[in-house]
Protein backbone atom coordinates (compact mmCIF):
# COMPACT_ATOMS: atom_id res chain seq x y z
CA UNK A 1 0.00 0.00 0.00
CA UNK A 2 2.73 2.25 0.86
CA UNK A 3 4.21 2.42 -2.41
CA UNK A 4 7.31 4.88 -2.21
CA UNK A 5 7.11 8.25 -4.33
CA UNK A 6 3.57 7.35 -5.33
CA UNK A 7 2.06 8.38 -1.91
CA UNK A 8 3.92 11.14 -1.88
CA UNK A 9 3.47 12.88 -5.11
CA UNK A 10 -0.06 11.71 -4.80
CA UNK A 11 -0.76 13.86 -1.50
CA UNK A 12 1.09 16.56 -2.71
CA UNK A 13 -0.43 17.24 -5.68
CA UNK A 14 -3.65 16.38 -4.75
CA UNK A 15 -3.64 19.58 -2.51
CA UNK A 16 -1.82 21.37 -4.57
CA UNK A 17 1.38 21.84 -2.67
CA UNK A 18 5.41 21.32 -3.61
CA UNK A 19 8.48 21.09 -1.23
CA UNK A 20 6.83 18.33 1.02
CA UNK A 21 9.88 16.89 2.45
CA UNK A 22 12.01 17.34 5.11
CA UNK A 23 15.69 18.45 4.34
CA UNK A 24 17.03 16.25 7.32
CA UNK A 25 17.34 12.34 8.13
CA UNK A 26 16.21 11.71 11.19
CA UNK A 27 18.23 12.35 13.99
CA UNK A 28 20.73 9.22 14.83
CA UNK A 29 20.29 7.12 17.64
CA UNK A 30 21.36 8.70 20.59
CA UNK A 31 21.15 12.12 19.35
CA UNK A 32 19.44 15.03 21.71
CA UNK A 33 16.24 15.93 20.74
CA UNK A 34 15.79 18.74 18.63
CA UNK A 35 13.10 21.78 19.38
CA UNK A 36 11.80 24.31 17.16
CA UNK A 37 14.81 26.82 17.92
CA UNK A 38 17.32 27.81 15.34
CA UNK A 39 19.93 25.68 14.44
CA UNK A 40 23.84 26.93 14.60
CA UNK A 41 23.61 28.01 11.10
CA UNK A 42 20.14 30.13 11.37
CA UNK A 43 17.86 27.37 9.61
CA UNK A 44 15.17 25.95 11.58
CA UNK A 45 16.24 22.33 12.52
CA UNK A 46 13.91 18.98 11.11
CA UNK A 47 11.31 18.33 13.47
CA UNK A 48 11.27 15.13 15.56
CA UNK A 49 9.96 11.93 15.17
CA UNK A 50 7.66 12.66 17.88
CA UNK A 51 6.60 16.19 16.91
CA UNK A 52 5.69 14.56 13.57
CA UNK A 53 3.24 12.69 14.97
CA UNK A 54 2.04 14.63 17.08
CA UNK A 55 1.48 17.25 14.11
CA UNK A 56 0.02 14.32 11.98
CA UNK A 57 -2.63 13.91 15.09
CA UNK A 58 -4.28 17.18 14.74
CA UNK A 59 -5.59 16.25 11.56
CA UNK A 60 -8.31 14.14 13.09
CA UNK A 61 -10.54 13.24 16.16
CA UNK A 62 -8.13 11.77 18.96
CA UNK A 63 -10.06 8.02 18.98
CA UNK A 64 -8.85 8.00 15.09
CA UNK A 65 -5.83 9.81 15.12
CA UNK A 66 -4.19 7.74 18.02
CA UNK A 67 -4.53 4.47 15.74
CA UNK A 68 -3.60 5.99 13.11
CA UNK A 69 -0.70 4.68 10.79
CA UNK A 70 1.39 8.02 10.53
CA UNK A 71 3.78 8.41 7.29
CA UNK A 72 6.05 11.18 6.83
CA UNK A 73 7.93 11.59 3.38
CA UNK A 74 11.72 11.23 3.76
CA UNK A 75 14.25 13.37 1.90
CA UNK A 76 14.55 10.53 -0.98
CA UNK A 77 11.28 11.40 -2.43
CA UNK A 78 9.71 7.87 -0.25
CA UNK A 79 7.90 7.28 2.46
CA UNK A 80 8.63 6.72 6.14
CA UNK A 81 6.43 4.76 8.71
CA UNK A 82 6.79 6.62 11.99
CA UNK A 83 3.95 4.46 14.18
CA UNK A 84 1.98 1.78 12.39
CA UNK A 85 -1.72 1.71 13.08
CA UNK A 86 -4.26 -0.37 14.16
CA UNK A 87 -7.18 0.72 12.45
CA UNK A 88 -8.02 1.66 8.26
CA UNK A 89 -6.60 5.58 8.68
CA UNK A 90 -3.32 7.01 7.00
CA UNK A 91 -2.29 10.49 8.61
CA UNK A 92 0.57 12.42 7.70
CA UNK A 93 1.61 15.82 9.58
CA UNK A 94 1.71 19.15 8.38
CA UNK A 95 3.65 20.83 5.36
CA UNK A 96 6.22 23.61 6.90
CA UNK A 97 6.38 24.54 3.25
CA UNK A 98 2.73 25.43 2.87
CA UNK A 99 1.46 28.94 4.33
CA UNK A 100 -1.13 26.80 6.31
CA UNK A 101 -1.55 23.90 8.47
CA UNK A 102 -2.41 20.81 6.70
CA UNK A 103 -2.02 17.54 8.83
CA UNK A 104 -3.95 15.04 6.82
CA UNK A 105 -5.83 11.77 7.98
CA UNK A 106 -7.36 9.39 5.05
CA UNK A 107 -8.98 5.89 4.98
CA UNK A 108 -8.33 3.22 2.11
CA UNK A 109 -10.66 4.03 -0.17
CA UNK A 110 -9.38 7.64 0.26
CA UNK A 111 -6.01 6.04 -0.47
CA UNK A 112 -7.34 4.56 -3.56
CA UNK A 113 -9.05 7.51 -5.06
CA UNK A 114 -5.98 9.69 -4.85
CA UNK A 115 -3.63 7.17 -6.67
CA UNK A 116 -6.52 7.37 -9.30
CA UNK A 117 -6.28 11.01 -9.14
CA UNK A 118 -2.36 11.12 -9.37
CA UNK A 119 -2.26 8.93 -12.12
CA UNK A 120 -4.76 10.67 -14.56
CA UNK A 121 -7.45 7.54 -14.01
CA UNK A 122 -11.02 7.48 -13.20
CA UNK A 123 -11.55 6.59 -9.55
CA UNK A 124 -13.12 2.83 -8.53
CA UNK A 125 -16.52 2.94 -8.01
CA UNK A 126 -18.19 2.05 -5.17
CA UNK A 127 -15.37 2.77 -2.89
CA UNK A 128 -16.40 6.14 -0.79
CA UNK A 129 -13.33 7.28 1.41
CA UNK A 130 -13.24 10.11 4.05
CA UNK A 131 -10.39 12.21 4.13
CA UNK A 132 -9.74 14.17 7.90
CA UNK A 133 -8.26 18.23 7.74
CA UNK A 134 -9.40 19.32 11.28
CA UNK A 135 -6.50 21.57 11.66
CA UNK A 136 -7.31 23.07 8.74
CA UNK A 137 -6.06 23.32 4.96
CA UNK A 138 -3.83 24.90 2.11
CA UNK A 139 -5.50 27.09 -0.66
CA UNK A 140 -6.31 25.45 -3.86
CA UNK A 141 -8.14 26.15 -6.56
CA UNK A 142 -12.15 24.80 -6.66
CA UNK A 143 -12.52 24.21 -10.16
CA UNK A 144 -9.02 22.78 -11.62
CA UNK A 145 -8.02 19.60 -10.03
CA UNK A 146 -3.84 19.85 -10.96
CA UNK A 147 -3.94 23.96 -10.72
CA UNK A 148 -0.02 24.58 -9.03
CA UNK A 149 -0.86 27.96 -8.52
CA UNK A 150 -3.64 30.80 -8.54
CA UNK A 151 -4.47 32.62 -11.54
CA UNK A 152 -7.54 35.01 -12.79
CA UNK A 153 -9.27 31.69 -13.82
CA UNK A 154 -9.16 28.91 -11.55
CA UNK A 155 -10.88 29.87 -8.83
CA UNK A 156 -8.24 29.61 -5.96
CA UNK A 157 -9.97 28.72 -2.05
CA UNK A 158 -9.47 28.45 1.20
CA UNK A 159 -11.23 26.35 3.71
CA UNK A 160 -10.72 26.26 7.26
CA UNK A 161 -10.80 22.72 9.44
CA UNK A 162 -13.13 20.08 7.33
CA UNK A 163 -13.54 16.73 6.39
CA UNK A 164 -13.85 15.30 2.71
CA UNK A 165 -16.00 12.51 1.40
CA UNK A 166 -14.83 11.15 -2.08
CA UNK A 167 -15.68 8.33 -4.28
CA UNK A 168 -19.15 8.96 -3.84
CA UNK A 169 -22.26 8.52 -6.82
CA UNK A 170 -22.61 11.59 -8.89
CA UNK A 171 -25.77 11.89 -7.44
CA UNK A 172 -24.74 12.26 -3.76
CA UNK A 173 -22.74 15.20 -5.27
CA UNK A 174 -25.42 16.98 -6.84
CA UNK A 175 -27.30 17.47 -3.45
CA UNK A 176 -24.82 20.25 -2.81
CA UNK A 177 -23.54 23.37 -4.07
CA UNK A 178 -21.03 23.28 -6.74
CA UNK A 179 -20.39 26.71 -7.32
CA UNK A 180 -16.86 27.66 -8.48
CA UNK A 181 -16.56 30.23 -5.94
CA UNK A 182 -18.21 28.78 -3.11
CA UNK A 183 -19.31 29.81 0.32
CA UNK A 184 -16.54 27.52 2.57
CA UNK A 185 -18.48 27.76 5.97
CA UNK A 186 -20.63 25.82 4.50
CA UNK A 187 -20.21 22.01 2.40
CA UNK A 188 -20.19 22.88 -0.78
CA UNK A 189 -18.52 20.51 -4.24
CA UNK A 190 -14.98 20.94 -5.12
CA UNK A 191 -13.77 20.32 -9.05
CA UNK A 192 -17.57 19.64 -9.42
CA UNK A 193 -17.88 17.92 -13.30
CA UNK A 194 -14.08 16.24 -13.08
CA UNK A 195 -14.05 12.50 -12.37
CA UNK A 196 -12.30 14.52 -9.15
CA UNK A 197 -15.34 16.02 -7.46
CA UNK A 198 -15.36 15.39 -4.00
CA UNK A 199 -17.30 17.29 -0.88
CA UNK A 200 -15.48 19.37 1.50
CA UNK A 201 -17.33 19.85 4.47
CA UNK A 202 -16.21 22.81 7.10
CA UNK A 203 -16.51 22.03 10.50
CA UNK A 204 -15.96 25.49 11.95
Amino acid sequence: MYKSINWTIAVAAFFGLSGWIWAADPPAAGAPPMHHGAAADGTKPAPTDDELIASAMKAAPKKVAENATILVPDPKAGMRILRKGTNAFTCMPDNPATPGPDPMCWDKNSGDWMDAYLNHKTPPTGKVGMMYMLAGGTDASNTDPYAAKPTAANHWIKTGPHIMIVGADAGFYDSYPKSADPDTKSPYVMWAGTPYQHLMAPIK
